[in-house]
């Protein structure tokens, strides 16, 4: 924030005031670049992608951090978690939405000064991962955004309740599961227990087969698999085997529903899927919607790695709020630059024929922003400049441990 403060020639505390305290609307600002993703007519028809990412914290101060899972650590670890939505589109993508999950326990009356010290607002309320992910994808069905259909991991995909609300909004989607999920070959017959008054109760049992996990479908005599190329990549084509079985699920309630389990096997493993798509769909394009996850992954990556969202060290909820917003600005611009690029120079024939190839790389992040640098160079300070620079550092250092130390009971 200094360095910008420094760019912007501004004092130094503006920035800090910007982004935790100043009372834009970080909400406002996504909803206008939402806007401008929708007035790009080629780009209606894509996938919705749903999906987490965690930052590592060093205490439980930043709005909504605490002890859970980071996935990019792989383990249980102090971590600020948010979940995203994302939207592709012909190898387009860019961030559409994202909402803080903040854990449970900061609803506690024991973590109220906590609250106020990380400006939570009054009105929030817990929410699960899955309600928050829900809740984004009902706001982009209500402001237009039309998908062919939504895709998320196992953490939401073994969600009954998401699948189901899905289903009722009419919404196709593609559901990760884990490799032990409890799955029916054939329609299960669910006996409800009955209590003394010989009314039934929700306890219920399936009759007449076992549940099989979603893994051993892979090697079911019926299972037949077919290779297929979906789309060029780094590495050449992307190629994998698909299958797709009948199966029936039974929820907590007791409710069956018919769904189809996709398989995907490729080199480091096998993914199993339930999707309830028309079972008069080809399996390419069932295959290829389902591998549209990619993208979300590519666009978390490209804003950590080269947009500054992993630099985020505010503590409070709006600074999170406007961090996200400032990331999705510069995601919608890239990935608009990207289009504009192919628009105005579309890919030259003889450059194919040239190089031999089937397809012309397009415009990454990383060019971009590349671009951007030899566009608006930073400013290369002086000796003086970086002396003044060292010396104002350290009188800052000095006057923050003497203000901690002010308010220390035993100072």
């Amino acid at each position: 924030m200094a360095a910008i403060a420094r760019e912007g020639r501004v004092a130094e505390q503006n920035m800090p005031h910007f982004m935790s305290n100043s009372p834009w609307s970080g909400r406002a600002l996504v909803e206008q670049v939402q806007a401008a993703i929708l007035e790009r007519r080629e780009l209606p028809g894509g996938m919705l992608i749903l999906d987490e990412s965690a930052d590592e914290k060093s205490g439980e101060n930043s709005a909504g951090a605490g002890r859970q899972h980071n996935g990019r650590l792989g383990k249980i670890d102090e971590s600020q978690v948010g979940v995203y939505l994302a939207y592709a589109h012909d190898q387009t993508w860019t961030l559409w939405d994202g909402e803080l999950f903040v854990l449970e326990k900061w609803f506690s009356m024991e973590a109220a000064p906590r609250r106020a010290k990380a400006g939570l607002p009054s009105t929030h309320t817990f929410q699960t991962k899955v309600d928050i992910g829900w809740q984004m994808i009902m706001r982009a069905k209500a402001l237009g955004l039309k998908f062919e259909a939504v895709t998320f991991d196992s953490l939401y995909g073994r969600s009954h309740w998401l699948r189901e609300c899905c289903e009722q909004s009419q919404s196709e989607y593609y559901a990760d599961i884990p490799s032990n999920y409890a799955l029916y070959r054939d329609v299960p017959q669910v006996t409800f227990e009955l209590n003394k008054r010989g009314e039934p109760t929700q306890q219920f049992t399936v009759v007449g087969q076992p549940a099989l996990s979603a893994a051993t479908f892979v090697n079911l005599p019926q299972t037949r698999w077919e290779k297929m190329t979906l789309r060029p990549c780094e590495r050449g084509h992307l190629r994998v085997e698909f299958a797709r079985i009948p199966v029936w699920t039974v929820n907590s309630r007791g409710t069956v529903r018919e769904e189809t389990l996709l398989l995907k096997r490729e080199n480091n493993g096998i993914r199993h899927t339930l999707t309830n798509a028309l079972h008069s769909t080809p399996l390419a394009t069932l295959a290829h919607r389902k591998c549209q996850r990619y993208f979300i992954e590519r666009s978390l990556q490209d804003a950590k790695s080269e947009l500054g969202m992993a630099d985020f060290q505010a503590l409070k909820y709006r600074a999170w709020e406007h961090h996200f917003a400032l990331t999705l600005v510069a995601t919608w611009f890239i990935a608009e630059t990207c289009l504009d690029w192919t628009q105005e120079f579309p890919p030259d024939p003889q450059l194919q024929h040239d190089y031999t190839i089937d397809v012309l790389p397009r415009l990454s992040v990383s060019n971009v922003c590349a671009l951007l640098r030899a566009a608006l160079p930073l400013r290369q300070l002086s000796i003086q400049e970086a002396a003044a620079l060292v010396v104002q550092h350290l009188d800052n250092r000095t006057r923050s441990r003497r203000s901690r130390l002010k308010k220390r009971p035993e100072y």
